[in-house]
């Protein structure tokens, strides 16, 4: 796949960075003072209040694995044997490191059998010994938030077993944590997640401890959300991924409320409802999310679990969020038709304009590279080469920032096209939707439109890809080459035909193949990557080239049908 170009970037990002750099520093020099420890721990909770309860689901396996001394987290292990110590040992990577201080896995250990509350509890005094003073790893904005909302959920169960002074220890540096993360200024990208946290730990905590850190909180909350649930609808990210972890926040924060006999406010209501239609929206015909800006597919399992908080719910909506769904007999298709998040919120956004996911009979056939902030892989698979759309020539519509701003603001996204038009029509047997972006035309003076098409009655999708004249060339060519890519599911094998033209898709387990068959000179399949788990799986992607002409453009008309079965 191609890698990021080169985009001169504004010195504003520099001047920015710089700024930020040398707040973050004093920030630092403050939270690791004496004073500042002394404010945090006061004033110390009176025991515990609410129950917090995280919706997602443990893996019971997992925690028997660490009760047995094995942490196998972000694809990597680290092996400490039986009651072994995992905090005084180099973790095998960062992303390691980083899934360690969270504690995600208390959940799991907790769910691992009667000797889970014991080892969850001796792991997290371990941790206080350790890390219990402020430093800048483990309470940086990234590791602590998670393991504030970890903690909360998690700390009744795991100071059953312990004396009168662990309790209170624990219930102290909980409380530390959560004040130390309300002070966390790090812009709105995660302030709803920040404040979310927060609350949980307050309404976990008792007496006027909880009752202020709560009360704080709550407050905070209430501003951030506006802008982290906008009304298009999903996660201000537009990640379908970050919207179903925001529902499951906020849904622990609505029942530790109830447990404390206080109602949610109206925007944390209006948040959870608009969230909850977004995860209806974007969960497929598998089970799974839609894979698209920085969200993976998350498991059917995993998905499910928020799906079951629901009484009967109306049938998703058409589009939402920038994002179309179109639904044939056994044919399902979404495709992304807006711009990436901007500034602060496309640090993990993707510029892969009029992307689309397609299934098959409840199966993945047509996919993204699925690249999310857990993958561990290059930047370059936030770009449009990634994803199962059209790129132009050796250009990006948009990159990544690099270097010292990237360091300190984020990988944001650059350079990108400043709009999509969409019309969508509906009729009887018939779906169609027409999308365009201007990513290109400053460069190649073309202008990408894809229109969709699907006849409800023969099941099939068609497409079109064309490259219209919207401008003069910025470089001067009169050709310019093209690429329609269709990135497949791992578990999909591919299989081109004699005339080199089609190719013949089949789902592992589906005896019903799929014919995509296209005007291109000729169809090639070339390998690819699909991010699961933030693990990279070996796959495969049809190719079909062209040539555009500049003054007069060029079009490629492409078709997915159902073969006969075996």
């Amino acid at each position: 796949m191609a890698g990021p170009v080169a985009i001169r970037l504004p010195g504003r990002y520099g001047v920015q960075a710089l700024a930020v750099a040398a707040r973050r520093q004093l920030a630092a020099e403050w939270r690791g003072s004496p004073p500042h420890r002394w404010m945090l721990a006061r004033p110390a909770p009176q025991g515990l209040a609410g129950a917090p309860r995280d919706l997602r689901p443990a893996d019971p396996k997992a925690g028997a694995r660490i009760l047995a001394g094995a942490f196998v987290l972000a694809g990597a292990t680290l092996t400490v044997g039986p009651k072994g110590d995992p905090w005084d040992r180099p973790s095998p990577d960062r992303a390691f490191a980083v899934a360690l201080h969270r504690m995600d896995w208390l959940r799991d250990v907790l769910a691992a059998g009667p000797a889970g509350p014991a080892e969850a509890l001796r792991l997290v005094l371990e941790w206080r010994r350790a890390f219990g003073r402020w430093n800048a790893f483990s309470w940086s904005p990234e590791v602590l938030e998670r393991r504030v909302f970890n903690l909360a959920c998690a700390i009744r169960a795991v100071t059953a077993p312990a004396s009168d002074a662990e309790a209170a220890d624990v219930a102290l540096d909980l409380a530390r944590q959560a004040r130390c993360l309300l002070q966390v200024g790090d812009g709105p990208a995660r302030a709803a997640e920040r404040a979310a946290a927060a609350a949980v730990a307050g309404a976990a905590l008792g007496g006027p401890a909880g009752d202020r850190l709560l009360a704080e909180a709550l407050a905070r909350l209430d501003q951030a959300l506006p802008a982290a649930t906008p009304e298009a609808g999903g996660h201000g990210s537009r990640s379908p991924q970050a919207a179903l972890e925001l529902l499951f926040d906020l849904l622990t924060l609505e029942d530790a409320l109830s447990q404390r006999g206080l109602a949610p406010s109206p925007d944390l209501a209006r948040a959870i409802e608009q969230l909850s239609v977004a995860v209806r929206f974007f969960t497929l015909a598998d089970g799974a999310l839609a894979a698209f800006q920085g969200g993976e597919a998350c498991p059917p399992a995993y998905v499910s679990a928020i799906r079951r908080q629901e009484d009967a719910a109306p049938p998703p909506p058409a589009s939402l969020g920038g994002y179309h769904r179109l639904e044939g007999q056994s044919l399902q298709v979404i495709i992304d038709a807006a711009p990436p998040a901007r500034g602060a919120w496309s640090a993990t956004a993707c510029a892969q304009p009029l992307a689309v996911e397609v299934l098959t009979g409840g199966r993945r056939l047509i996919v993204g590279g699925g690249w999310s902030p857990l993958a561990q892989g290059p930047q370059a698979m936030r770009l449009v080469d990634a994803a199962s759309t059209a790129s132009l020539g050796d250009a990006a519509c948009g990159e990544p920032l690099r270097g010292f701003p990237a360091r300190i603001l984020g990988p944001r996204l650059v350079g990108v096209g400043p709009t999509v038009e969409v019309r969508r029509d509906e009729a009887l047997g018939a779906l169609w939707l027409e999308a365009a972006h201007e990513g290109w035309v400053d460069r190649f003076g073309l202008r990408h439109e894809r229109r969709l098409y699907i006849d409800t009655a023969a099941d099939e999708l068609r497409g079109e890809d064309r490259f219209t004249p919207a401008g003069a060339a910025g470089d001067g060519r009169r050709f310019v080459p093209f690429i329609v890519r269709f990135h497949l599911h791992p578990q999909v094998a591919a299989m081109i035909a004699r005339d080199r033209k089609s190719v013949l898709l089949r789902a592992e387990g589906q005896e019903q193949g799929w014919w995509l068959r296209s005007d291109a000179g000729e169809a090639a399949l070339e390998p690819s990557v699909r991010y699961q788990d933030g693990q990279a799986r070996r796959s495969q992607q049809v190719v079909l080239r062209g040539q555009a002409r500049v003054e007069k453009g060029a079009r490629l008309r492409w078709k997915l049908s159902a073969a006969e079965s075996r």
